[in-house]
């Protein structure tokens, strides 16, 4: 039986792995489109908070790394969205989904609990699974291009905010930490896209649903959830586990998108699936 953070995590992933497909539709630039999902979620998690008197922060530290989470996830998402809609969505979760890597390795210099055998064994299985997923010639034909460079940043900037937060987790609440980083993330977001001109409205009914959908289901929901998961358990197992969106993204883009499935993917899939799974036994495969 799951565990809750478990349990957690499983759901929120769920409700992330539906980000790239919105996001293709092309209904909203880019970076509107991420200002939007940081600002709808504040604009609901922190009156509740509030509320509820959680808007607490211990000390100065912990103040500068929720700022330095919030700028980081703020840039993340936006560079991600110019890298789906400025290549393709495959390409982009590729480069993003790297990000394990990027988590073990800081997880290695900064913080105590160090990656595990079993960890490593993981990444190089559900990586390799990445490729299996989506081709090893598309990975060998990589456009190496601007797009290519937000998507490699994105997996960088996501690496530091599972990082990061991991640490401001150990200091307060989820829902005390969200408030704060959406807040940073929003006004970041906000100053970024005043500067590049961009518009604030003018958008379809349906692109304002696609952003309210971002704002509530990939954003608030998932990352309570996935922050939730990031308190209880290990970064890189958090970060590893991630990697399963790319399966359920793919799945949706069958749904919705036309995006055909084969038995190619479902084959990476299960590799995926399975280097993930090793990174949760606890008795180490490999002996020193």
């Amino acid at each position: 039986m799951l565990s809750k953070p478990r349990l957690a995590l499983l759901i929120g992933i769920v409700c992330i792995s539906i980000f790239p497909v919105i996001v293709k539709f092309n209904l909203t630039p880019s970076l509107i489109s991420a200002f939007y999902r940081m600002a709808i979620a504040a604009l609901f998690v922190v009156p509740y908070a509030l509320f509820t008197k959680q808007m607490k922060v211990s000390n100065l530290k912990t103040i500068l790394l929720i700022v330095l989470c919030g700028i980081c996830f703020g840039s993340d998402i936006a560079v991600w969205n110019y890298a789906i809609q400025g290549s393709t969505a495959t390409q982009a979760t590729l480069l993003t989904n790297l990000a394990p890597v990027w988590v073990g390795i800081g997880s290695y210099f900064f913080l105590n609990t160090k990656p595990t055998i079993n960890f490593w064994i993981g990444t190089v299985l559900a990586i390799t699974g990445m490729v299996v997923l989506i081709g090893i010639d598309v990975f060998m034909n990589l456009s190496f291009n601007l797009p290519f460079a937000c998507g490699v940043l994105s997996g960088i900037l996501y690496a530091f905010y599972i990082l990061l937060s991991k640490k401001v987790l150990a200091e307060i609440g989820v829902i005390s930490f969200m408030s704060y980083s959406l807040l940073v993330s929003s006004v970041f977001l906000g100053i970024v896209n005043l500067v590049a001109d961009s518009p604030f409205s003018g958008f379809s009914a349906i692109g304002w649903g696609t952003l309210f959908i971002q704002g509530i289901v990939c954003q608030l929901i998932a990352w309570l959830l996935i922050s939730y998961a990031t308190q209880n358990m290990r970064a890189t197992r958090v970060s590893l586990s991630l990697l399963s969106q790319a399966l359920l993204a793919a799945l949706l883009a069958w749904l919705f998108l036309d995006e055909q499935i084969t038995l190619q993917m479902l084959l990476g899939g299960a590799i995926i699936l399975l280097g993930i799974g090793i990174t949760f036994i606890e008795k180490p495969l490999i002996r020193k």
